[in-house]
């Protein structure tokens, strides 16, 4: 409970703000909300709902007692060199986002698995041929991060019967599935990697944790899927992997610059 009666919240959010607003109004009716720049005065703001804070958003902010995360993880608040370290951090945990990105996951893995991009191809080609698709259980899919949304979709594809391995970063026995963990280990994972789907967050030691050399354990012919964080990737090696066929595709969901140029 805010430690003041009456509450009064900062948005900083992406297109969606209207949706925010319009939400909190029926919801929390008693709640004022200010967009991000017009603060008001920003002694009397005691929440924040946050994504992607630039370092002045926090000046003056005296008042402030607990910022909320948009979406499901809080890296893009860790990472404003401003953040008020004693201030508690909520991140959003709802079932909506976890689902929407489990799915995108998910058609993804179906899409490559069932050669989809090559029948386009050959549609358009008029070229008709036959093309060999192996079952979901000969094919092993690695899970970088085992969070919320990578244990998720771990156990939709466990579901559809594909082989599932996990990576994380720290030691963790998970019942059902062979867990690698550290950096020790990434070379056997990605090794075991038919396609592999990234759902990390972004922290010192994952940013360009898919290069050229991480790359080049994949098996050959490999997909690559990114639905965690653009700078997980050095996305000059991952374009010069597919350009030389040792990557037979990849799909994105971020990038390093966004919104794209």
């Amino acid at each position: 409970m805010l430690k003041t009666g009456r509450a009064v919240m900062l948005l900083k959010t992406d297109a969606r703000e209207k949706q925010w607003i319009d939400a909190f109004s029926q919801a929390m009716p008693e709640l004022e909300v200010r967009l991000w720049p017009d603060t008001g005065d920003p002694g009397e703001i005691n929440c924040a709902l946050l994504w992607g804070p630039p370092p002045e958003l926090f000046d003056a902010l005296d008042n402030l007692e607990v910022i909320f995360s948009i979406g499901a993880g809080v890296d893009s608040l860790l990472t404003c060199p401003t953040l008020p370290a004693h201030l508690p951090i909520v991140r959003m945990v709802e079932p909506e986002l976890t689902a929407g990105m489990v799915e995108f996951c998910l058609f993804h893995v179906l899409r490559f698995h069932r050669l989809m991009p090559q029948f386009e191809s050959n549609r358009i080609a008029q070229h008709w041929e036959e093309l060999t698709q192996p079952p979901a259980s000969e094919i092993t899919v690695g899970v970088m991060g085992l969070g919320v949304l990578g244990m998720a979709l771990a156990r939709q594809l466990t579901a559809l019967r594909y082989q599932v391995v996990g990576y994380r970063r720290s030691p963790g026995d998970i019942t059902g599935m062979e867990v690698f963990h550290g950096e020790e280990q990434l070379e056997a994972f990605m090794r075991r990697s038919e396609m592999l789907v990234a759902l990390m967050p972004s922290t010192r030691e994952t940013r360009g944790l898919v290069n050229r050399k991480t790359l080049s354990w994949l098996p050959p012919g490999s997909y690559f899927i990114n639905a965690g964080r653009g700078d997980l990737v050095n996305e000059q090696d991952l374009v010069n992997a597919l350009d030389e066929g040792s990557l037979a595709g990849a799909a994105l969901d971020v990038f390093e610059t966004e919104p794209l140029p």
